[in-house]
């Protein structure tokens, strides 16, 4: 049966349930409240997680208090994450307590790990279910099982189904996944293990939903894959760009994530020809030690990393450059640290997402000797940000006084007083003006900071 056919068969069964729930307690339709942990891939996997809720009759809810289904859409990638999802789920049991006809269900990477599947099974008795990532054909199912008084927690990820559209709550912005899962196994990282090998989506369905979105007023579209290099949906990534670079209407085009080992020049002379595609590269570093990169498995070294950052440079002056780095990688010493030091001074980044090293437990590198203390972490990570934010002031102080186009998002979430926007480089602003939410306009830069720009409507 396929996943389509699995979502359709309790469709209607689950639309029932929910519905007679709401109607119990005086509401006409029920409610559904979905939160969020984790990279811009779980963000689209909200999305349609949202787009199924709402098929079963769900009104989305910004609070989870009056809901008739609650999901968690966990991450993995560190224990942080985890332990601020579970805190977050620990505080949903007086609801259950409160109403029992309650559905919870926990979802995403944190699922997919056998100990963490345990954990909710044995320690959240008034968890319904858990679901693997990107697994919302189950849905349906699970809510009716939920109301059986049927606790199921899925082993295995079943593929999406195309009966569910995304649920955007933004019509001029859209995340659109091109592949699922990872072939590279990095010792540090989780995600080949909870997200599954690579699959990559047909290319016409992919421009299938570029388009529509572009028709339907979208302005800025991401293409998302853990390794968007890895493509093979009937052409490589590079071929796919100049695809949908081909449709018309005025967007921007971007992605994430690229992996270093897999970069070509054809991805580059793209981004070089094409207009539409933003001005932003995020190429993942990681380390600027090859002894480090090598134990991380990430499969090139300093010198082709190197390589890859002169060739942008050159093909596409204007671009900006981002990448993450990992701090206190077990075995790491203060010269290997001072390795990534050097290496960031030499390319001078946009900005930086920095972390520090956080045992996975079944990955290779959560049994290696050699462990960095927390303290020497920390003293790391400090003084990696501190030159970072020097660079990035440094840079962005180069732009005041200069005019950017600009897609306004409407006013800050932080500052309400301004609005916020992204420029084609991906360099947030803060400006003032009047431009409405979805709209390209016209910004001069009146000043700089670390990681924000600051200006004025022209």
């Amino acid at each position: 049966m396929t996943p389509s056919a699995v979502f359709e068969e309790y469709r209607d069964a689950a639309r029932s349930l929910l519905a007679g729930a709401a109607a119990a307690e005086g509401r006409s339709a029920p409610s559904a409240f979905v939160r969020t942990f984790g990279c811009q891939q779980n963000e689209a996997d909200s999305e349609r997680l949202k787009g199924a809720l709402n098929s079963l009759g769900c009104v989305i809810a910004e609070e989870p208090d009056d809901a008739d289904v609650i999901l968690v859409n966990t991450c993995a990638i560190r224990e942080h994450a985890e332990n601020r999802a579970l805190s977050v789920i620990g505080q949903f049991k007086h609801l259950k307590a409160v109403r029992p006809t309650l559905v919870i269900g926990i979802c995403g990477c944190m699922t997919a790990e056998p100990h963490r599947r345990d954990q909710l099974k044995h320690s959240f008795p008034y968890v319904d279910f858990t679901m693997p990532p990107a697994s919302e054909s189950l849905l349906p199912k699970l809510i009716c099982d939920a109301f059986a008084d049927k606790r199921s927690f899925i082993e295995d990820a079943a593929p999406q189904t195309e009966a569910v559209r995304p649920y955007r709550g933004e019509s001029f912005k859209a995340w659109v996944s091109v592949m699922y899962g990872c072939n590279n196994f990095c010792s540090y990282c989780i995600v080949p293990y909870v997200r599954g090998r690579e699959r990559s989506r047909p290319a016409e369905e992919v421009e299938r939903e570029v388009r529509e979105l572009v028709a339907a007023g979208c302005k800025d579209v991401t293409l998302l894959g853990q390794n968007v290099n890895s493509y093979r949906g009937g052409c490589d990534f590079a071929a796919l760009l100049d695809r949908l670079c081909r449709i018309e209407g005025d967007f921007v085009l971007r992605f994430m994530t690229s992996h270093p080992k897999d970069a070509t020049d054809a991805l580059i002379d793209v981004i070089a020809r094409e207009p539409k595609i933003a001005r932003h590269f995020h190429l993942p570093l990681q380390s600027g030690s090859d002894r480090i990169l090598r134990q991380m498995n990430r499969k090139y070294d300093r010198a082709r990393y190197l390589s890859l950052v002169r060739s942008l440079r050159e093909k596409v002056p204007e671009i900006a450059i981002t990448t993450d780095v990992i701090v206190g990688f077990p075995g790491e010493t203060e010269e290997d640290f001072l390795d990534t030091l050097d290496l960031l001074r030499t390319v001078r980044f946009d900005m930086i997402y920095a972390f520090i090293y956080s045992p996975r437990k079944g990955t290779p590198a959560a049994e290696m000797p050699d462990q960095i203390p927390r303290e020497v972490q920390n003293a790391r990570f400090d003084r990696l940000l501190a030159l970072q934010n020097a660079v990035s002031e440094e840079i962005n102080s180069a732009m005041v006084g200069k005019t950017f186009r600009v897609l306004s998002e409407g006013p800050s979430k932080t500052d309400p007083a301004v609005l916020a926007g992204r420029t084609d480089s991906n360099k947030l602003v803060l400006f003032e003006g009047n431009a409405p939410q979805g709209v390209f306009t016209e910004v001069k830069i009146t000043g700089a900071e670390p990681y924000a720009l600051r200006g004025t409507e022209e």
